[in-house]
């Protein structure tokens, strides 16, 4: 078996350092330069050759930085001599780009999948993508975890005999469905309709949520447009409480403050796919780890094991 080799950039060092922890391997060091000309220099200081290589890095802000740090990664690693590199991309930003919405738009999610192959990656592990359909855009094997059973876990620490899960669309649907399953509870959804990046409109909810405890599943939470909307609507139906969840929390701005102001909201769950920030915790926010999930699936693609097995 060959050995493993596990690298990150700056984007989110103290993830990495966890997953090694799990894995009880060393996290090799990189050097990261900046010339005069503002062009950046990756330098992987362990040995790749003939090594199974994974690259730690979520695609978070600044976001183009952190793209081109790992493509620059990939390029060192294939250039010494490693056997395969998996990129293991807890945050794949660019999986919001994924249709031509509008005329003379370009679509990302298949840009920057082209960009990663080209660079050399010859597999990537990804965790809670945007859109399912962009496993489909990358030309080399995808392993696509989720984080639903890590917050199911967290949630069956509460009373959920009379609680349901809102989905604040109907494209997220099928996961909150899903994760109602784990919990055993009812599901709802809104009906949303988006008009820019920071304009939504959800017209109703469909499902039973007048009196009941509420579970907003979504897979990221950037400025909270769609929570404060949906928010707004469950308001109008009386729910008792609120608890607000998703797998990548980027709380852009003052976003987390925001949330945790509305009296409605009694907790917010994220898992640490991207940093938070230590200015931005609040006492309604809870982070857990997706360390222990990640960890395991690379020690399973590592050793040729099957990564589905560990959604059974």
């Amino acid at each position: 078996m060959r050995d493993i080799a596990v690298f990150t950039g700056s984007a989110h060092p103290d993830l990495a350092k966890e997953i090694c922890e799990h894995l009880a391997v060393p996290l090799m060091p990189t050097r990261i330069d900046r010339f005069a000309n503002d062009c950046i220099e990756v330098q992987l200081q362990g040995n790749c050759r003939e090594r199974d290589v994974f690259l730690i890095q979520p695609l978070v802000p600044p976001t183009q930085e952190h793209l081109a740090e790992l493509l620059f990664m990939l390029d060192a690693a294939r250039g010494a001599s490693a056997a395969r590199i998996t990129v293991v991309l807890p945050h794949y930003a660019y999986a919001r780009s994924d249709k031509k919405d509008a005329p003379r738009i370009s679509i990302g999610g298949r840009l920057v999948a082209d960009l990663l192959t080209t660079a050399g990656a010859d597999r990537v592990l990804a965790m809670t993508l945007h859109s399912p359909q962009v496993h489909g855009f990358f030309s080399i094997p995808v392993d696509h975890l989720h984080a639903l059973r890590e917050l199911a876990h967290h949630f069956r620490g509460y009373d959920l005999s009379n609680t349901v899960v809102v989905s604040p669309d109907l494209g997220n649907a099928k996961e909150a469905a899903a994760f109602a399953r784990m919990l055993g509870i009812e599901v709802a959804a809104g009906a949303k309709q988006r008009f820019a990046d920071d304009k939504v409109v959800i017209s109703s909810v469909i499902g039973e949520v007048a009196d009941r405890d509420v579970i907003v599943l979504d897979d990221e939470i950037a400025k909270g447009s769609t929570v404060f909307e949906l928010l707004a609507r469950l308001r109008e139906r009386n729910v008792r409480s609120v608890r607000v969840a998703c797998t990548h929390g980027l709380f852009s701005n003052d976003a987390v403050q925001r949330l945790s102001a509305e009296k409605e909201i009694e907790e917010i769950v994220c898992t640490n796919t991207v940093p938070i920030p230590k200015h931005k915790a609040t006492d309604k926010l809870t982070v857990i780890s997706v360390a222990p999930a990640l960890a395991e699936a690379m020690r399973r693609i590592h050793n040729g094991e099957s990564v589905s097995a560990l959604f059974a």
